[in-house]
C-alpha cells in the first residue's frame, strides 16, 4: 500500500485505456474465488478500453490518479438503469479500485461526484449493486447504503446473489 495524494476528476476519452486496466485488474482481484475463472481470465483490456470509449461522452465518469497521472480507481453513475426500485432515480454504476490503493479513503471519494452530479439532475436518491460475496460490500453500508433486496445474477455461466443497496438522500454520501 503507498500513501500518497490522489486528484479526482472527470474522465475523459484519453482516459480509457487506464479506465480499462484498472476495470480489467480491479474485477480480477475482486471477483476472485467468486466469479468462475475462466471468465475473468477471458477479460480484454482492449474490449472494456472500447466500452469505455462509448461511455465516456455519456458522462458521470470520474477517475482516481495519482499525482504522476496513473489511474487508480474510478466510479461511474447516472440514472437509474432498471426502473424497478420506486423512490430511487440514480445509480452509483460501478467504483473499483486497483486493490493495492484500497483502503486510503479513495472509494468515498469517488462517491461524493457521482452523487453531487445526480443532486445536480434533480436525482435525490440513490441505489448501488454489488455482489454479495464482494468484500468491498461493507464500504457501501458504511457510507449509510441500507438493504433494498437480493436478486440473482448470472456471470460466466454462474448464477450469483447480488444486494441492491440505496440511500434515499445522495446527501448522506457527501
Amino acid at each position: 500500500m503507498t500513501n500518497q495524494s490522489f486528484n479526482i476528476r472527470k474522465a475523459d476519452l484519453s482516459d480509457a485505456k487506464g479506465l480499462a486496466k484498472v476495470h480489467v485488474d480491479s474485477w480480477r482481484t475482486t471477483y476472485q474465488n467468486i466469479v468462475p475463472d475462466d471468465f475473468l481470465n477471458g477479460l480484454s483490456y482492449n474490449n472494456f478500453e472500447q466500452r469505455w470509449i462509448r461511455n465516456i461522452p455519456n458522462g458521470g465518469v470520474y477517475v482516481a490518479e495519482t499525482e504522476s497521472g496513473e489511474i487508480v480507481g474510478f466510479s461511474s453513475g447516472g440514472k437509474e438503469r432498471s426502473g424497478k426500485y420506486t423512490g430511487f432515480v440514480g445509480e452509483i454504476y460501478a467504483i473499483y479500485i486497483l486493490k493495492e490503493y484500497q483502503g486510503q479513503g479513495i472509494g468515498r471519494e469517488l462517491v461524493k461526484p457521482i452523487a453531487v452530479e445526480l443532486k445536480e439532475m434533480g436525482f435525490n436518491s440513490m441505489l448501488v449493486l454489488v455482489l454479495r460475496d464482494n468484500p468491498s460490500r461493507h464500504f457501501y453500508e458504511a457510507l449509510g447504503a441500507k438493504y433494498i433486496e437480493e436478486v440473482e445474477v448470472e456471470i460466466g455461466g454462474k448464477w450469483l446473489p447480488e444486494l441492491v443497496l440505496g440511500w434515499e438522500n445522495v446527501e448522506e454520501t457527501v
